[in-house]
């Protein structure tokens, strides 16, 4: 084969170009480490200013964008969960696509110029849903989460496993922007076996993890969360001198320093007051901690939205169980909807100020346009008692989990004839009650409530108790105590009560509920749907104020939950998931009826209490 004298150089052009792009591939590449004082990337000392975003919680369209105001702000890193529940909703099938595509996130933050500090532990509380576990593991109800059982083990290290196909090949070791991976997450609040830790760190270096590894904990629960020879981070400790005794404590006497979770805003609970701290004490904080050269995670920059049925609950040994709202604002420094704060100005001039000479800060990106849309009209409707599923059958009660539910209601139904206290033993966590399809009381795990008494019962009367997962607990003790729905038993007049049809209500799509044009009279969960049409798109925020309790699903996305008794009286809908022209709203009410109009607000309402 004869090869002209232009093909040659066209060739030979051809491998000097790869060879400079490999050349420059090789260059990218960094060294990162642990200095007695400082991390230490390509040799010389890092000061990480993070911030936390979950990608499970911000839409996916809008990923680039909040890592943008992310960088005008100053940040040159991003901490982020990984859920576990999120990437294996079922045993042993993965789900790595759409919002839960965590490469995709890490690779985005590359692109922006940001490093990555990944928290996969795999429990990572968060105000999530069992503290990111996935339900299923609940199904064995002999298995111990966060433990050294084997079952346990097995499917963590499973997951464990899949999870490195995806993250491995991003780490600083190998090309990438991940600088830090943690192993565990404030395990000191929980236990102190470091046997266990140990395995953690055993189950991530086997799966490929070959970076810098960590834990972190609480100021107080250091010494029992700590893995010996892996750096300690602390969480909530803001006194930098502190921040550095305690870390030299546990690490050899030496740093880095560094805060994983430093807190400028905080969640809030439903029934109790929307949390805010103030900007310009925190912006001071900030400026002593990087003044001292400590690295520092916020947590939260940008927390979104916890949509779906995806909020965790806290509950201590002398603290009532409290579930989590939908609205993950944080008080952060980028609102729910990534819109700058007052809060993000301040920490944007505090950073400005610790910033090597010559650096300055991209501009800020414009805050969002927002509309308003007014009477949606809810015209069709689905009375839930009308739709009901093929029920199970059995003679006690039976919990979710054994009836293969992760999420939802169940509609518990039984027939009793008898006067006397209604006993739901280990309710978790809402229930309506209906005798003959009549609403006669709600019950709140809230509230210390279980019990109501029952009088002029007919005979073979109907009792059915629909019962709500208002969110698995996330932190504290009672983590591997988790089942729900009716737990244990059902009490009348002191005698257990028998033959139940359980209905499952998990929600996870609206398909097949068939809807009339009538409006539903009887006070039963419903559902309304309704459709508007728009000509321009942009954020807006539906006003639940005037409904029950439910939840709301958007052009096929459930926007999370609403609650009567607030903070949160709206739900933010991303100009992303509307649609010009037709889009469709459908609202689950479990308390109230006679719902006809529905409205959008341009802006969130988040601190109201009714």
């Amino acid at each position: 084969m004869k090869v002209s004298v232009s093909q040659l150089i066209s060739v030979v052009s051809g491998m000097l170009l790869m060879a400079g792009s490999l050349g420059a591939q090789a260059q990218a590449k960094h060294t990162f480490a642990l200095g007695n004082t400082d991390f230490m990337l390509d040799g010389k000392p890092l000061q990480m200013i993070s911030g936390e975003m979950h990608c499970a919680r911000i839409p996916r369209e809008y990923w680039r964008d909040r890592m943008k105001m992310a960088k005008a702000m100053g940040l040159n890193t991003i901490g982020t969960y990984v859920f576990w529940n999120a990437n294996e909703p079922v045993k042993g099938q993965f789900d790595f696509t759409g919002n839960n595509d965590i490469a995709a996130f890490v690779k985005m933050a590359k692109e922006e110029g940001l490093w990555v500090v990944l928290r996969p532990s795999p429990y990572a509380c968060a105000e999530w849903e069992f503290g990111g576990y996935p339900w299923w593991l609940l199904k064995d109800s002999t298995l111990k989460v966060r433990s050294t059982d084997p079952k346990f083990l097995s499917a963590y290290t499973n997951y464990i496993n899949h999870l490195a196909k995806q993250l491995v090949p991003l780490q600083v070791t190998h090309g990438g922007n991940i600088l830090l991976v943690q192993i565990e997450n404030e395990y000191g609040s929980y236990s102190d076996d470091k046997n266990y830790l140990d395995l953690n760190r055993k189950i991530f270096r086997d799966a490929g993890f070959d970076g810098v590894l960590f834990t972190c904990d609480g100021e107080t629960q250091m010494p029992k969360g700590y893995l010996p020879g892996y750096l300690p981070a602390v969480n909530g400790l803001e006194d930098p001198a502190k921040v550095k005794e305690l870390i030299n404590k546990y690490h050899n006497g030496k740093g880095p320093y560094y805060i994983a979770e430093w807190y400028p805003g905080w969640f809030d609970h439903w029934g109790d007051k929307h949390a805010r701290t103030d900007a310009a004490q925190a912006a001071k904080t900030l400026d002593q901690i990087l003044g001292a050269g400590v690295s520092i995670n916020m947590y939260m920059f940008h927390g979104g939205t916890t949509r779906g049925f995806m909020n965790g609950a806290n509950m201590g040994r002398n603290e009532p169980y409290a579930p989590q709202v939908s609205s993950y604002d944080y008080d952060a420094p980028l609102d729910e909807a990534g819109n700058a704060t007052d809060k993000y100005y301040k920490f944007r001039d505090v950073i400005a100020r610790h910033l090597p000479a010559g650096q300055k800060l991209p501009d800020v990106p414009a805050k969002k346009p927002t509309i308003a849309i007014s009477n949606i009209k809810l015209s069709a409707y689905a009375d839930v008692f009308d739709n009901l599923p093929k029920p199970v059958t059995a003679k006690k009660p039976i919990c979710f989990e054994d009836l293969d539910q992760a999420y939802g209601f169940v509609l518990y139904r039984t027939q009793i004839s008898n006067n006397g206290l209604l006993k739901l033993k280990e309710l978790r966590d809402y229930a309506i009650v209906y005798l003959n399809g009549k609403q006669i009381a709600t019950l709140d795990r809230r509230l210390k409530q279980d019990s109501l008494q029952l009088s002029n019962v007919p005979v073979n009367a109907t009792l059915d108790i629909l019962v709500e997962n208002n969110g698995r607990i996330n932190y504290g003790p009672y983590l591997a105590d988790n089942r729900h729905g009716i737990t244990q038993a059902v009490m009348l007049d002191g005698q257990e009560v028998f033959d139940w049809k359980m209905y499952r209500l998990p929600f996870a799509d609206l398909g097949k509920f068939a809807y009339k044009m009538q409006p539903v009279t009887a006070m039963h969960p419903t559902l309304f749907k309704g459709t508007f049409n728009l000509s321009k798109l942009a954020d807006t925020y539906l006003d639940m104020s005037g409904f029950g309790k439910g939840f709301v699903f958007l052009n096929g996305h459930n926007l999370g939950k609403y609650w009567q008794i607030g903070p949160q009286q709206t739900l933010y809908v991303p100009a992303g998931w509307l649609k010009k022209g037709m889009n469709e709203v459908v609202v689950f009410d479990e308390l109230k009826v006679g719902h006809q109009m529905l409205q959008a607000l341009n802006h969130a309402v988040l601190d109201r209490k009714m």
